[in-house]
């Protein structure tokens, strides 16, 4: 067995885990209202990924309409402020 740095050993267990996702989401609802705008992060109620898909919890019928029509702006932000192409697709629900 080879020696590895902890930073090593802790990149290469986090993208092994079910925690990776987890981390992302967390990423993303921080920077969320920075990415959407305040009113969108406000009736935003939870975020999460599930295989390179995010998915966007609301209650509020109008906002999930204007977020349907942003899908593709969304993964590029999204990608962008992250620096990797992680969210591929998305699904408002």
């Amino acid at each position: 067995m080879g020696e590895y740095s902890i930073g090593d050993a802790l990149h290469q267990f986090m993208n092994k885990s079910n925690l990776r996702n987890g981390l992302r989401a967390l990423q993303i609802t921080q920077i969320w209202e920075e990415v959407m705008g305040k009113t969108i992060a406000k009736y935003t109620e939870k975020i999460e990924i599930i295989n390179n898909t995010l998915f966007i919890y609301t209650p509020v019928g109008p906002l999930k309409n204007e977020l349907q029509f942003q899908k593709a702006q969304i993964i590029e932000r999204i990608n962008e402020k992250l620096q990797e192409p992680l969210i591929q697709e998305v699904v408002i629900r």
